[in-house]
């Protein structure tokens, strides 16, 4: 048997109480009451604001070679696909890899620019892990969100590195990270304080 190299890892940003997004959803505000004026998203301003001193996490998120996301990340489209929406990243996402998004709905694959093309999976977490395992060979597989997404795969055991980015602001209500999964052991690798995030990686351990 072949020894599997990659790892599933998971990158997220999170809130200081634990939210990685708010209440209030729409298509123009992806994550939310954000803790700020609703002007934009306070969550992710490390990202776009200070990205030089945050460039090694940034460029850990785009690391992976196969994606797993959530239907209610990939966008604010619910039911049937009754209309063409290809993600809230434009026409050239950010992954440049296979992403695997999970759905009950079938629809076709869907290419974009720069190399990222979008699988629809609607038999499950294990499932979509499996085709994206099968399309990073020997790179990683990033569990890409959202909250929701994460926790089906914490409960089942199925993520080694877990990565969060802790902003000091709390939200009060939303999505929650770990809402539901049960007790974990994580060990601590590694922690970074930036201006405006702290950065911690845990090894979640068996």
């Amino acid at each position: 048997m072949t020894k599997r190299t990659g790892r599933v890892v998971c990158d997220i940003t999170i809130s200081a109480d634990g939210y990685s997004a708010g209440l209030n959803q729409t298509e123009e505000r992806p994550f939310g009451d954000d803790g700020g004026d609703g002007s934009g998203d306070k969550l992710h301003a490390w990202m776009f604001d200070t990205p030089d001193e945050n460039r090694d996490e940034i460029d850990q998120m785009a690391a992976a070679t196969a994606f797993v996301m959530g239907r209610n990340m990939f966008g604010p489209v619910r039911g049937e696909w009754d209309r063409q929406w290809n993600g809230w990243w434009g026409d050239n996402p950010p992954f440049h890899a296979p992403v695997f998004v999970l759905t009950h709905h079938p629809r076709d694959p869907q290419p974009m620019d720069g190399g990222t093309t979008y699988h629809f999976v609607t038999d499950g977490i294990e499932s979509a892990l499996a085709q994206a395992r099968a399309a990073a060979g020997d790179g990683d597989v990033a569990i890409q969100g959202g909250a929701t997404t994460i926790n089906q795969y914490l409960t089942a055991g199925l993520i080694d590195e877990l990565r969060l980015h802790v902003v000091p602001l709390t939200l009060g209500a939303g999505t929650r990270l770990f809402e539901g999964v049960p007790p974990l052991k994580l060990e601590q690798v590694k922690s970074r304080a930036a201006t405006s995030v702290t950065h911690v990686t845990y090894r979640v351990l068996p």
